[in-house]
Order: structure tokens, then sequence, then C-alpha cells
């Protein structure tokens, strides 16, 4: 008989650094997951805090050592992008790395000076305000700048925003300036609508931010959606940004960062698929050979990591309640949960994630269909990265434990983009929130960070109390 463990050993390169099989149970960054099943019952949300630290730990490194290998003479930091998970736990994690911040929203703002309040964030911090700003948004940079924050910049994203810190910022400050990338081919746009276009960028520095004694333009800024890919549109688009950057630098001698945004992807597969050392490299070398045949200084270099950061530190955890044979091939698990309000990504994008039994190990598998509690026919979830198609452990009536299936590598964005203790779909509630962490001495800790939501908290929400 081929056993689930079978398939799995057989499929991918496993057991991994992450994942390993004890008992016949899964284990994450060994942790003793049907324990905590055993304790805290499902759904579930997992959030492991060392490997927040250990991301970014392994992007430092990897920019490091691709300095050392090229030559590179500019410096690097790193930014984590707020939007990505804006929980408390995720920042004060990510902070004890020495990190940047990157806001989106004037809400982040509000974050920015709790933390400050705290003592986790002093005035010395990069503070990279991104996106297009409504006059709130504004305000609340102008006001922070106006406070002492005195590395707060602001990312121009309009040319009319500029007007708004001529008109009320009292400080001296460092602008950024956005360029508006082109989409992949396939996209529906040409443009991207966030940025200032390329022939735009050197007349606005020229006619509104180099004779304002208040204006350093020091950083210019860009971002693609696709990510950081080994593609001929992702290197286009570099080699293109960069140029531009040689072109401003001649101008704007004060111009000596760049920040190349996010992108750098999670793993998504068991297997790995992703040279990370060999595109940081790749990265380096082409900002460097550009700025050489431009004879222009080679940048600094800022990154906004957000779903790197935290993507790998997140888990879901269901039950199968049941099984339906709905014809004669198409088989169903029934999970104590929902796809479309718990992980929004595999319904709206198709995302996939690291999908694997946490018990059960030894039996025979099956091909199935995962099945969501809504009542909406798009809550499923029917394929891996590399399969195309599910498997899990076969349930018989005999057995005396349920089946629990994980999706794993589910930090990023999941909670906010499903309205996080909000209202769901079909009044599917949140699932329990678990924090878990390391102590020095290496043992499991575990917290509950909010629990299963409960009905009444939707009634006060939809007006019934």
């Amino acid at each position: 008989m081929d056993t689930y463990h079978d398939l799995i050993s057989q499929t991918f390169d496993f057991p991994t650094a992450d994942f390993t099989v004890q008992d016949h149970e899964l284990r994450f960054h060994d942790i003793d997951l049907m324990a905590l099943v055993e304790k805290y019952g499902t759904p579930m949300r997992l959030t492991y805090l060392p490997k927040i630290s250990s991301q970014i730990q392994r992007a430092k490194k990897w920019f490091a050592d691709g300095i050392a290998e090229t030559g590179y003479t500019g410096t690097y930091s790193y930014a984590y992008c707020t939007k990505s998970s804006h929980f408390r736990f995720v920042l004060e994690e990510a902070l004890k790395n020495d990190v940047d911040l990157e806001t989106s929203s004037w809400f982040d703002i509000s974050i920015i000076r709790n933390l400050h309040a705290q003592g986790k964030v002093d005035k010395q911090k990069h503070i990279i305000c991104n996106g297009f700003k409504p006059e709130a948004y504004k305000k609340e940079i102008a006001d922070l700048i106006n406070d002492g924050f005195v590395n707060c910049m602001p990312i121009i994203d309009s040319p009319n925003e500029i007007e708004y810190y001529h008109d009320h910022v009292r400080e001296n400050v460092n602008l950024g300036m956005r360029l508006a990338s082109d989409e992949e081919p396939r996209f529906q746009f040409y443009t991207s609508r966030l940025g200032i276009r390329y022939a735009d960028a050197i007349p606005i520095y020229e006619q509104r931010i180099k004779d304002d004694p208040r204006f350093t333009l020091t950083m210019l800024h860009y971002f693609i959606s696709t990510g950081i890919k080994d593609t001929s549109y992702y290197w286009s688009e570099l080699s293109r940004f960069v140029h531009k950057y040689c072109e401003l630098r001649k101008v704007c001698p004060t111009l000596t960062t760049i920040d190349i945004g996010g992108g750098l992807p999670i793993q998504t597969s068991i297997q790995p698929d992703y040279d990370y050392p060999y595109m940081v490299a790749e990265i380096l070398r082409t900002i460097q050979r550009i700025c050489k045949e431009e004879g222009v200084p080679e940048p600094h270099i800022f990154t906004e990591f957000g779903i790197f950061t935290v993507g790998e530190s997140g888990a879901t955890i269901y039950s199968i309640l049941d099984e339906k044979l709905q014809n004669d091939k198409e088989l169903w698990y029934m999970i104590d949960g929902s796809f479309i309000t718990n992980l929004p990504d595999t319904w709206a994008l198709n995302q996939r994630f690291i999908m694997l039994a946490l018990n059960g190990w030894e039996k025979s598998y099956k091909k199935i269909q995962l099945g969501g509690l809504t009542c909406d026919s798009q809550d499923y979830y029917n394929s891996e990265k590399h399969i195309y198609q599910t498997f899990l452990p076969e349930r018989k009536p005999q057995d005396a434990q349920p089946l629990y299936v994980g999706f794993f590598h589910t930090g990023a964005y999941q909670e906010s983009l499903s309205g996080y203790g909000g209202i769901k779909h079909c009044l599917i509630p949140a699932p329990q929130h678990i924090i878990l962490d390391r102590a020095e001495d290496g043992t499991l800790t575990d917290t509950v960070f909010a629990p299963q939501q409960e009905a009444s908290s939707m009634m006060r929400i939809l007006g019934y109390e």
C-alpha cells in the first residue's frame, strides 16, 4: 500500500528544513501541530514569530554576500512593508532586526506614533511613505516631519502632492519620487496608475523641487506588480528604471538612493524553485553595470519586502468534517472553515499555498477536492502549485481521530483582505489566532491573540444589539 507519506516523499524532496514527520504526524519548524490542535481545536490561525526574523536575516545576508561578490559600492537597507500585516506582534518582531518601515495609508502613521511612544521606533527611523495620498495622509506625513521624524520620506506619487508639502512642512525634508512602471504585457493597462511618468521626472524636479530650500530629492522608487522574477519583463523594467536614475542623478547630485520595492517571493510549494542569492546578485550586477556605463555613482538600495517578511510565518489549520462523493470521481472533503473568508487569495488570485495533512501520514491517500462552509460555488481548493490536484489521507468511518489539514505560508495579507474581526460571507466566523514564539532556551510558547469570533460580535456590527 502506498501511503500519504510515500506520496509526499516521492513527489518532493522531503523532509525539508521547515517540514518533517514524526510518528505519522506533521511538524512545522519542529512544532507539534497536533498538540496545538488538541489544546485549541480548529479552525486555527498560527503565527510563528521566529520565522519573521529569520526571513529578514536571510535577505540581509543575500545582499551582503552579493555586495561582497560584485564589489558594489552602495549600501543596502531593509524596510518592512506594513500593509502585508499590520499586527503589533509582526511589527515588533520585525523591528528587532533593525529594519526601516514603509507605509501606504494615513492610519499607518498612527501605528508609527504608537510604536514611538513605546520606544520601539525613534525619530531617526526611515519611514518611507508610499501610495497615492489623500489630504488626510499628506497631513499625517507633514505632521510627522514637523514633529522631528527627520527620516520620514514622502514618496511623490502625483505632481500635485508636492504643493501640499510646500504649504505645510516647516522642516527640511528628504523627498522620494516613484516612477510609473509599465505593466506586464498581459495586464489590462499599459502603465501603472501609481507614480510619476518617466518623461515628467526631471521637469518636476527642476520646476517644483530643486529651488525649494526645504526639499532634497534623495530617492527614486519603483515597483512592478509581478514581483522579482527572472524574466525579460523584470530585467527590462529594472534596467529602464536604473537608466532614469542615472539621467536624473546627473542633474540632481543629492539623488543617492533607489528603492526597488518589494516582490521577493515566498515558497508556495514544498519544492523550492527560486534561487534567491542568484537573483540578488544579478540585481546588483545590473545596477552596477548601467551606472558604470552612465558614469554615475552606484546608489544605495532600499527594498520593501512585505510578503517575504511575514508570509512564511503563517499557517491555517482545519478539520475535515465530512466527505461527499458527488459523482463517480469527485470526492469532496468539507472543512470547518472557508477559503473565501479565511484565505481570500485562493479565491481572488488563485493563489496556491503549501497544503499538507497534519495526521494520517501512514494511511493510503485519495485525490480529493476541498470544500468550504459558505454557499458560494467558488469556495473550494483543488490544485497544488506543481501537481494541479490535491491528495489527502483516506478517511474511514472507524477512525477515532478526525483528519486535519494545514495551509502553510499564509501569513501575509489574508487577515486584512478577509476583514479581520468583521463580517464574513455567510457569517462564517473568523478563526482563533494563536501566536507562537521561542523562549531564549528554545522552548515553544503559545498564546491566544484572538479567540474564535462569536455571534454576539457580528450581531453588534450588524446593528442587532
